[in-house]
């Protein structure tokens, strides 16, 4: 079983709560984690692209990195780990991106892939004027189906002259090729994103929801085993949550009530408007599960909370669903937390056990 993680490039983390660890993004934060990750034997690290945050008193993600130019630099500073770095589809044309993946290439042969982020806060975009209306709600994965075209046809050949609906190539031209696959990664939650990652991607990150439910999520990976069934591709779910551990489970949950009492409220407030411009929005797309209730405070990404023996046991549950490939971690303490993960958490775990880790 694969296990990653999310870092975290944006300030704060995942955690909107004044009672969480308060932090801004660096490279040499992000560098001592993935560095870390590496260590423990961990396959991947990812970050996202967030072009504005959320504000609050925290100033949630109001301080953030740009995804490519930071794994690039990681890159550099690993051997082994493979980097995800993401693309938000309406600011970067698909030329350019092929193109920097390349570069990226080149730094870490066969570890790096991209992230698509078809994009779900109008908020990031109208500050830019890139923001094509409110339509695009609906033609989003469309519209991101034709920009992955376009990345493929330059890895693959070299040369893309795609005619679609939004992207018009001109015997475009990138080399050199990539020195191993790039791999496509998305987050599609709704029926339609499951689509798009079944036809163009690798992967897809599934979040879990709610607290110590490890197996909550099944159905939506049902949903992907089935949406590649029909494409015949092998597409396989890496399962997004976030662990909050201590020596018992008391302490461990004392610390997640502390972070749900201290909730921004303002940070929150800025994030249910986002989730609802999308008025057709389906019940199952990120902007209707980034604003459930429970768990909010940390964007609704499911929650495991406990002693270091009950995480692992829920993580090797999460791990049981069919067609679960992974799992990308993030943490309340992320530099504590990956040494309590790697140390006394990844021994325990079943779906590991196999994990030789390399001096």
């Amino acid at each position: 079983m694969d296990i990653g993680v999310f870092i975290p490039i944006g300030n704060n983390g995942w955690l909107i709560s004044k009672a969480a660890p308060q932090y801004k993004p660096s490279f040499e934060l992000n560098k001592e984690i993935v560095q870390k990750a590496e260590g423990y034997g961990f396959n991947f690290a990812l970050s996202m692209i967030k072009l504005r945050g959320f504000g609050g008193e925290t100033e949630f993600w109001d301080y953030n990195l740009e995804s490519f130019t930071l794994m690039a630099g990681l890159a550099a500073v690993t051997t082994k780990i493979k980097l995800f770095a993401s693309t938000a589809v309406l600011t970067l044309p698909p030329a350019l991106v092929a193109r920097m993946a390349v570069t990226i290439d080149s730094i870490a042969p066969g570890r790096f892939g991209v992230n698509i982020v078809s994009g779900w806060a109008k908020g990031e975009y109208t500050q830019m004027n890139l923001w094509p209306g409110d339509a695009y709600f609906g033609y989003r994965y469309d519209y991101s189906s034709e920009y992955v075209q376009v990345l493929k046809d330059l890895w693959g050949k070299g040369s893309s002259d795609l005619k679609g609906r939004h992207f018009q190539m001109e015997d475009c031209k990138l080399a050199p090729q990539p020195q191993g696959k790039i791999e496509i990664v998305g987050a599609g939650q709704s029926e339609r994103g499951m689509e798009f990652v079944a036809q163009y991607g690798d992967y897809n990150f599934v979040t879990c929801g709610g607290v110590n439910k490890p197996k909550q999520h099944a159905a939506t990976v049902e949903n992907l085993v089935k949406a590649a069934g029909k494409t015949g591709r092998d597409v396989g779910a890496y399962i997004l949550c976030m662990v909050i551990m201590d020596e018992t489970d008391e302490k461990a949950m004392a610390k997640w009530q502390s972070y749900r009492e201290g909730a921004d409220m303002g940070a929150l407030a800025w994030m249910a408007d986002q989730g609802s411009k999308d008025v057709n929005a389906s019940e199952g797309s990120t902007s209707r599960h980034i604003n459930l209730p429970e768990g909010a405070v940390n964007l609704g990404i499911g929650t495991f909370v406990g002693s270091y023996a009950t995480v692992a046991k829920l993580l090797d549950e999460a791990a049981s669903i069919p067609g679960t490939k992974g799992i990308m971690l993030t943490f309340d303490d992320f530099l504590g937390g990956l040494d309590d993960f790697g140390t006394r958490v990844q021994p325990l775990m079943e779906c590991r056990k196999d994990l030789v880790i390399a001096d």
